[in-house]
């Protein structure tokens, strides 16, 4: 339902009449998403950033609430928005033994370097070799 109701909202917004008030903005929006990220790349290899602004839901969970699923991706929306490589990598567990993420941004075309450290991060780390409780995961 969730797939199906974002390219419903995407087609609304490039119908006729709509194109002005909402592609356009959404256009100048994202430039300047890209000329800010390209800003912190002058001074940094790469950015760390949260996956989420929680860690994952319970199989089934938030299902009927798409604004609540919108905020979940409010961390990787303007990435993919500029156009950035970006790998997401797991980083423990919250109290509840739920999966929690990091995701490593960098400059376009530097996808090598991204999954260089995220190899290393995961060398030095075992949280990826790890799994949630069988308790956690039923619905």
């Amino acid at each position: 339902m969730e797939v199906k109701r974002r390219i419903m909202l995407g087609s609304f917004v490039l119908s006729s009449g709509y194109y002005d008030a909402y592609y356009k903005k959404a256009s100048e929006a994202r430039q300047l998403l890209k000329s800010t990220y390209e800003k912190l790349f002058e001074k940094f290899d790469m950015i760390l950033s949260p996956v989420a602004p929680t860690s994952a839901y319970k199989l089934g969970e938030n299902i009927d609430d798409p604004v609540k699923m919108y905020m979940g991706d409010i961390y990787t929306v303007s990435v993919n928005l500029a156009g950035l490589p970006a790998v997401s990598i797991p980083c423990g567990f919250d109290e509840s033994g739920l999966p929690v993420g990091l995701q490593l941004i960098g400059r376009a075309f530097s996808e090598l370097k991204l999954i260089n450290a995220a190899r290393e991060y995961q060398f030095i780390t075992d949280w990826h070799k790890k799994r949630p409780g069988a308790a956690v995961c039923s619905t």
